[in-house]
């Protein structure tokens, strides 16, 4: 898993593995990589014949040609196996020099020169470990050095919050870190504060945006993205559901710059915020109602929603991190430390939940205060399934037919088919997310962060448990109405 309190980590470009004269790397097809900028999210090694099932793109797929019985292509073979990597969202084609093959095939080379993939000639002396360990070294030096920039500015920003004329510091702040404008408008969309400078043509596409923004919610969403000729746009709404919106112009983007940003609008928010008393009062009484056993129909009401979305997102955890997650998503009940260090956020149901730059999110379906112990549940199922298939957004959806089968009936049929599990939750968990992910082995280990043959372990025991074939699709459907009880 991922450190969840890093930033995103950069992609490598492609020119710098090419650039690195250790691994004596060498394109011979496919887009300049200096002019085309391609980058490399991992690298992954396979034989195949045909890769695209074990791709998740933005790989380098490395390969000795072993499957290759006939060079010259005959029959379209390298064609298709070039147009199924495209398929899967390959970045790159690394081919390893013999043992195998002596030269890269042409046939190959005129394939991805056809479809565009960038193709690298791996010479005999650079093993497929040794280009792997050079992507995650470059790939920890980027997270590095935009971590130590995220802190930075997260410092900066704090530091200028506690001036005396804290607003305009905080925009100087954030322009001079992100390297463009910043702009604090008003409800009507006026300029009340700027910082740094944008292209006229920039500014007004800007203010447009940020009208995306200052709608009453729940109607505008979070945040807003945009760009205005090569400049790079973001609108953030701000807290307390007055109008103010922060605005943001720069000429690159960088994977912690969400993240710098929000922190930001969790400092412009209580800068230009009004205290929020009334709300407060509500919250505490729900509290003190909780904690002497009222039951929840009574609670969910002062907490201002009958309905809610339970949310559990995994990204940079830091409590001003949490905050300004909180601020996207319009919430204002947010755990920053929940199950797995996830955080954990209660959001009204009438709120739009949106990818956000940064953050893995998994949310549950909408439920009533009295349900939310199940939502929650569901929410930590849809996380670890985001997790496992690199989605930034995965919900949770209510059962469908399911719901249509009275619940007792359905719990005792569920407890009687599962009975074979019941005693060990290792098994149950794995048969659930093994089947949440179609049978992938790969993912599922992923998700539970174990070795995939362990995963193969786990389904062969339940199989044998439960006197069933988990090959059969009626018996994986059934299956699955019960673990989703």
């Amino acid at each position: 898993m991922a450190d969840p309190t890093a930033p995103p980590t950069p992609p490598v470009p492609l020119a710098a593995l090419l650039a690195r004269e250790d691994l004596g790397l060498r394109q011979l097809a496919g887009p300049d990589a200096q002019v085309a900028d391609t980058a490399v999210q991992w690298v992954h090694t396979s034989e195949m014949a045909d890769p695209y099932p074990y791709l998740l793109g933005g790989e380098l797929l490395l390969t000795a040609g072993v499957h290759i019985t006939d060079p010259t292509g005959a029959g379209g073979s390298l064609d298709a196996y070039v147009a199924r990597i495209v398929a899967a969202g390959g970045a790159a084609l690394g081919f390893g020099v013999a043992p195998v093959h002596d030269t890269v095939p042409p046939a190959l080379v005129a394939a991805c020169d056809h479809y565009g993939l960038p193709l690298l000639e791996v010479p005999p002396r650079t093993t497929f470990s040794g280009v792997a360990r050079a992507v995650w070294r470059l790939m920890a030096e980027a997270r590095h050095t935009e971590l130590r920039r995220v802190t930075e500015a997260q410092q900066g920003l704090a530091t200028a919050a506690a001036r005396p004329d804290p607003i305009p510091a905080v925009l100087r702040q954030l322009a001079a870190r992100l390297g463009g404008l910043t702009v604090l408008y008003g409800p009507d969309g006026t300029e009340l504060q700027t910082a740094g400078q944008a292209p006229h043509a920039a500014r007004d596409a800007l203010r447009e945006l940020t009208g995306v923004v200052r709608r009453p919610a729940p109607a505008a969403p979070a945040s807003a993205a945009d760009t205005a000729g090569a400049t790079h746009l973001a609108a953030y709404a701000l807290g307390g559901g007055r109008g103010f919106a922060l605005g943001v112009a720069t000429d690159r983007r960088g994977p912690g710059d969400h993240t710098i940003a929000g922190a930001a609008v969790v400092l412009l928010s209580l800068l230009t915020g009004e205290h929020q008393g009334a709300s407060e009062a509500a919250r505490s009484a729900a509290l003190v109602r909780l904690l002497v056993g009222a039951p929840a129909e009574e609670i969910g009401p002062l907490l201002g929603s009958d309905l809610w979305t339970v949310v559990h997102a995994r990204g940079e955890h830091t409590p001003l991190a949490a905050s300004a997650l909180a601020a996207a998503l319009g919430s204002g009940l947010v755990d920053p430390r929940g199950d797995g260090d996830a955080v954990r956020l209660l959001v009204p149901a009438d709120r739009e939940i949106t990818p956000l730059e940064g953050w893995t999110l998994g949310a549950s379906a909408p439920a009533p205060t009295a349900g939310l112990a199940a939502a929650d549940t569901q929410a930590a199922r849809a996380l670890r399934r985001a997790e496992a298939t690199r989605t930034p957004l995965v919900r949770q959806h209510a059962n469908g037919v399911a719901d249509l089968i009275a619940p007792e009936e359905a719990d005792a049929h569920a407890r009687a088919l599962l009975a074979p599990l019941a005693e060990n939750e290792a098994l149950t968990e794995t048969l659930r997310t093994w089947l949440s992910l179609h049978g992938s082995w790969d993912r599922t280990a992923v998700a539970l962060g174990v070795h995939r043959n362990t995963v193969r372990q786990r389904i062969t025991r339940c199989e044998s448990l439960l006197g069933s074939d988990l090959n059969d699709p009626d018996t994986r459907m059934e299956l699955w109405f019960a673990l989703t009880r």
